[in-house]
């Protein structure tokens, strides 16, 4: 009897580990091993998303980290940002993915910055070979929307398959309102982001 009950505890505690690592809401259509999740982040709204479509969807959640980060000032990083835009240079990533085949789906999570895509997001898009896997790209922003950022989406992957992006307001870091998706409005994102995921069938 006592064999029964250990073999019972085990099988359970089993179970309940593979739920673990399972997305904890929605249904996923694609296998979670087969989905990559890359973010850029300033003030966490970004991550936040990123961390949203990870629990609906699974996958790897990559934060994109450079070998020399901006300033913390605001300022001091606005200016350098439109610097690099106008010399297009693309800074250094510390962040690197060790087999990026193994990946069918790639999300790319960003705020907008200059109305564009973040230097640091081009320096990841032009890192590595995409080709064949469906890439979808999802974005932060202070009010302006998304800016040019999903049109160089598809101008830097031209041999993937590029799905709608994911576009929602989030801080507004000039006026020193940094999280801003939290609390009801963190709620109401959500809802957003599962309408969005069900429409492009990344979840049932």
């Amino acid at each position: 009897m006592k064999l029964l009950i250990m073999i019972a505890a085990m099988i359970f505690a089993s179970s309940s580990c593979s739920d673990a690592q399972r997305p904890s809401s929605g249904t996923s259509t694609m296998p979670d091993e087969k989905i990559l999740i890359v973010y850029l982040s300033r003030t966490n709204n970004t991550k936040v998303v990123a961390e949203m479509i990870r629990d609906n969807v699974g996958g790897t959640l990559v934060p994109l980290e450079l070998e020399n980060p901006y300033p913390e000032n605001y300022e001091a990083t606005v200016k350098q940002v439109v610097k690099e835009n106008e010399k297009e240079f693309l800074p250094p990533l510390k962040t690197k993915i060790d087999d990026i085949k193994k990946y069918d789906v790639v999300f790319l999570g960003f705020p907008t910055w200059d109305m564009q895509i973040p230097p640091p997001m081009k320096s990841f898009l032009s890192q590595y070979n995409f080709k064949g896997k469906t890439v979808i790209p999802f974005n932060t922003h202070a009010g302006y929307g998304a800016g040019n950022s999903f049109q160089t989406v598809r101008q830097l992957c031209r041999e993937c398959k590029i799905l709608d992006g994911f576009s929602t307001e989030g801080g507004i870091e000039k006026e020193g309102v940094l999280l801003a998706i939290k609390d009801s409005r963190k709620k109401e994102v959500q809802t957003e982001l599962k309408n969005w995921l069900r429409k492009i069938k990344m979840v049932e």
